[in-house]
C-alpha cells in the first residue's frame, strides 16, 4: 500500500501540472484574442492610409496593402480644408487646448483632492457625493444649458468667451474635474499623516511639505489623471463645434475630419490619414507620461 500511494503521488502532481498549463494556455489564448480584437481596428486604419483609392474601394480586400503611398498622409498636411487654415493651424489648436487643460485640471483638482482628503469641513460629504453624480451625467446633455450661460456671461461682462479657444478650454477643464479630483483623493488620503507632521516637527513650512512629501506619492495619481484629462479634451469634438461656432480659424484636429465627408462622396483614405495622425500624439503622450508614473510608483513605495 505505501509503494501504491507513493507511486500514485507524482502521477497526481504530473496532472496537476499539465492542469496548470492547459489554464495559462488558455488563458494567454483569451488574452491574445481579446487583444486582436482591439488592436485590429487601428491596424486597419493604419492600413488604410497607406493604401491607394483604388485598393481602398476594391472589392478584393486585403488584409495588407498591395501598395503603399503616402497621397493621404500629404493632402493632409498640406491640402488646406479651409481657405488660409490647414493641419497644422489644426494641430496647435488642439495642442493650446489640451495642454492648457491638462495643466489647469491638474493643478485645480491636486488642491481640491488634498481640502477633500485632509480637512473636514461642513458639507464635505455631499461634495463628495455630487462629483460622483456630476461623473454620470455627459457632457452633451449640459452642452446647451452651458453655452447659455457662457453667452450671458459675455454679454454681461464684454469678454468674448464663445468664438475662440478660451471657452472650451475652460469647459474641458471643469468636465474633467469630477473624475480626476476623485482619484486624487485616494491618492492624498492614502499618504500617512506622520510623514506631514514629522516634516512640520523638523521646521518645515506647509509649502515644503506639500512639494517635498506629499507631492511625490501623489505624482502617480496626478499622471493618471492628465492622462484622462489629456484624451478627453484632444478627441472633444460636440463641445468644440458648439462654442467655435463659424471660427474656422480657431477648429481642433478632430473638427477637420468633417471636411473629408463630402455632398458627393467620403475620401476614405484622407480620414484614416488624419485619424492616424490625431493618434500619435496620445501615444507619445502616454509613452512619456508612463515612465513617470512607474518612478513615482516606486518613490511613493520607498518614502511610504
Amino acid at each position: 500500500m505505501t509503494a501504491t500511494a507513493a507511486s500514485a503521488t507524482p502521477r497526481r502532481r504530473r496532472r496537476a501540472s499539465a492542469g496548470v498549463l492547459v489554464r495559462k494556455a488558455g488563458l494567454y489564448a483569451a488574452g491574445a484574442a481579446v487583444f486582436l480584437f482591439s488592436v485590429f481596428p487601428v491596424y486597419w486604419m493604419v492600413a488604410t492610409a497607406f493604401k491607394p483609392v483604388g485598393e481602398i474601394f476594391s472589392k478584393d480586400t486585403r488584409l495588407f496593402p498591395g501598395t503603399l503611398t503616402l497621397e493621404h498622409f500629404d493632402r493632409v498636411l498640406n491640402d488646406e480644408l479651409i481657405p488660409g487654415v490647414n493641419f497644422w493651424e489644426f494641430l496647435l489648436n488642439s495642442l493650446i487646448v489640451t495642454l492648457g487643460s491638462v495643466a489647469a485640471g491638474a493643478v485645480l483638482s491636486l488642491l481640491a483632492a488634498v481640502a477633500v482628503a485632509r480637512f473636514r469641513f461642513r458639507m464635505r460629504g455631499a461634495f463628495i457625493v455630487l462629483l460622483m453624480v456630476i461623473q454620470m451625467v455627459p457632457a452633451e446633455a449640459l452642452i446647451i444649458s452651458i453655452f447659455i450661460n457662457f453667452r450671458r456671461f459675455q454679454d454681461a461682462s464684454g469678454l468674448q468667451m464663445l468664438g475662440n479657444l478660451s471657452g472650451i478650454l475652460i469647459v474641458y477643464t471643469a468636465v474633467a474635474l469630477p473624475i480626476t479630483i476623485m482619484m486624487l483623493r485616494g491618492f492624498v488620503a492614502s499618504v500617512p499623516r506622520e510623514l506631514e507632521e514629522a516634516a512640520a516637527i523638523d521646521g518645515a513650512s506647509p509649502w515644503t511639505v506639500f512639494w517635498r512629501i506629499l507631492m511625490p506619492l501623489v505624482a502617480p495619481g496626478l499622471v493618471a489623471a492628465s492622462i484622462f484629462a489629456f484624451i478627453t479634451a484632444w478627441n472633444e469634438f460636440i463641445v468644440a463645434l458648439t462654442f467655435l461656432g463659424r471660427s474656422t480659424e480657431e477648429y481642433t484636429l478632430p473638427l477637420s475630419l468633417s471636411y473629408y465627408f463630402g455632398r458627393f462622396g467620403t475620401e476614405w483614405g484622407a480620414i484614416m490619414a488624419a485619424s492616424t495622425l490625431l493618434t500619435l500624439p496620445v501615444m507619445a503622450f502616454f509613452l512619456f507620461v508612463q515612465r513617470r508614473m512607474v518612478s513615482g510608483l516606486t518613490l511613493g513605495a520607498v518614502k511610504g
